[in-house]
């Protein structure tokens, strides 16, 4: 029997109008029901806008990072005194944190450890390693994981920090030094990061900084460019939809390689271990091999899979981090010439005429260390954490209902004019101990706090001052654009929309 199909099309358009109009009578019904709920009221008490039904906050939030960040950061200084804010996509609410004492709740909790949603993006990627996973998981592979990030074991990676740290500042001696010419310093320390971990990390020499089109270094550029695009995109949080198009298309291969490679080198440094050479070529041993020598409570080893998760979330979180901390801690030193001028006579009487920088001359890098840590006062290298609330919480003045998105946005905390007078004034001063003695803890927590802090940050402190050091005592560095001019973006990590420019003449 053929169909007729010009006899069914009038029956196709004739239902069109009663399933659309039965669609929104479901919506609205479904927003009525919401709107007399206990978690609903709970929600509305909290400042923000007076947001419009189902839309919520998306017709007056900017969608582009860099304007969702400066309207975030104006809309909080009027309500700085209720220490949250409240931002509605749909009717899907986020609440924001930015005081000390509501820092201080989240994230000394051990309830509310639990990473949101948010995160999903990451997952193809890193897997549940120790950045995305939560509850019970995540406590393991913590308690596992932290023996390999003790002091005794980061120092065996000053030699190569300092190896790469010495090709970093050849490079820009024999190519920007002296040109008189500006030039962006973030594209260099982006591959001298990436050189720094995947020698650290995996025992792999990279070279990235002088094979920037290398097949690795290309797919691990593409991941983290349509990563951070995805949360931006509504139908991009869509799987069907998101593996359909050609920048997800294009992120998955590269995660399929990026994968593959890490495999590679996995089994190859086990086939190493098991034959009782891993340690033949060389006295460092790499992240890697720390993982391979992991053991739970019960004596049993991490996975293939499990190791793979973390190399791949210590090749993140130790790539992109530091590239971002130096890279604006350069552009602060460049934009203010008496405190590097500062730094640069204390580094001259540490280090004098010796090429390598030992953990003892770091020990004494006192005002460098203030300078950094100012620098990310202001330019927070992470500027939101979030959380998953898995019961009601209370927050100053409000209650917030379990299931909700938190966020501590670093940036409005590290600004409060209550605990830093004139926020946006480089003072590394304010990290001298009395100074730092007179607020709370949770008052600047750039490797977050608590719990869920940073397992890296002795290891990323200790790149950030080897690389500085080296610039500083081989190179003047001026900042071409104006700190008010600077204009930054929350990505994976913060960035500077339009690069870091800078000059470089040479000190000797």
């Amino acid at each position: 029997m053929r169909l007729d199909t010009m006899s069914v099309l009038p029956n196709i358009v004739t239902w069109i109008p009663w399933t659309l109009t039965a669609a929104i009578t479901s919506l609205i019904a479904c927003y009525l029901l919401w709107k007399t709920t206990r978690n609903k009221r709970l929600i509305d008490q909290i400042p923000g806008y007076v947001d419009w039904p189902l839309l919520g906050d998306i017709l007056q939030m900017p969608q582009e990072a860099e304007g969702f960040m400066k309207t975030l950061s104006a809309e909080i200084e009027k309500v700085r005194d209720k220490g949250l804010f409240k931002v509605k996509f749909f009717e899907w609410p986020w609440i924001v944190l930015f005081s000390h004492s509501n820092a201080e709740k989240l994230l000394s909790s051990n309830k509310h450890i639990d990473k949101s949603w948010e995160y999903y993006p990451l997952h193809p990627w890193l897997g549940r390693g120790l950045l995305t996973s939560s509850g019970d998981a995540w406590r393991a592979r913590r308690h596992m994981l932290t023996p390999s990030f003790h002091f005794s074991i980061l120092k065996d990676f000053l030699e190569p920090i300092n190896d790469h740290a010495d090709l970093l500042v050849d490079k820009l001696r024999r190519e920007r030094c002296d040109t008189g010419e500006q030039f962006d310093i973030f594209i260099p320390i982006t591959f001298s990061t990436l050189d720094v971990i995947c020698s650290t990390a995996m025992g792999v020499d990279m070279g990235a900084l002088d094979n920037t089109g290398s097949e690795y270094v290309t797919a691990l550029l593409l991941i983290k460019e349509a990563t951070e695009k995805r949360p931006r995109n509504l139908f991009y949080s869509i799987d069907f939809i998101y593996n359909r198009t050609s920048i997800g298309r294009k992120c998955n291969e590269s995660i399929r390689l990026v994968h593959e490679f890490a495999d590679k080198v996995i089994k190859e440094r086990r086939a190493l271990k098991e034959a009782g050479e891993s340690n033949s070529h060389s006295k460092r041993r790499p992240f890697l091999d720390l993982l391979l020598d992991c053991r739970d409570e019960h004596g049993n080893p991490l996975t293939h899979k499990e190791i793979r998760e973390e190399v791949d979330t210590f090749m993140f979180e130790g790539h992109d981090t530091t590239t971002s901390a130096i890279s604006f801690t350069i552009y602060m030193l460049g934009a203010h010439q008496d405190v590097q001028k500062k730094c640069q006579a204390e580094l001259d009487e540490i280090i004098g005429s010796s090429t390598s920088i030992s953990n003892a001359d770091l020990a004494k890098m006192t005002y460098l260390e203030w300078c950094i840590k100012e620098t990310m006062r202001i330019f927070p290298t992470v500027p939101f954490f979030a959380r998953e609330l898995h019961e009601e919480a209370t927050f100053g003045d409000y209650s917030v209902p379990k299931g909700t998105t938190v966020y501590l946005y670093s940036m409005g905390l590290h600004k409060d004019p209550a605990v830093f007078p004139e926020p946006e004034k480089f003072d590394p001063t304010r990290f001298s101990p009395e100074n730092c003695l007179k607020r709370s803890p949770f008052a600047y927590v750039p490797f977050s706090a608590g719990p869920r802090n940073c397992i890296g940050q002795k290891f990323a402190m200790m790149e950030l001052k080897v690389i500085l050091a080296k610039m500083l005592t081989t190179f003047n560095i001026e900042s071409v654009v104006k700190q008010a001019d600077l204009r930054v973006q929350a990505a994976l990590v913060l960035q500077p929309c339009d690069g870091i420019k800078i000059k470089l003449t040479s000190r000797n």
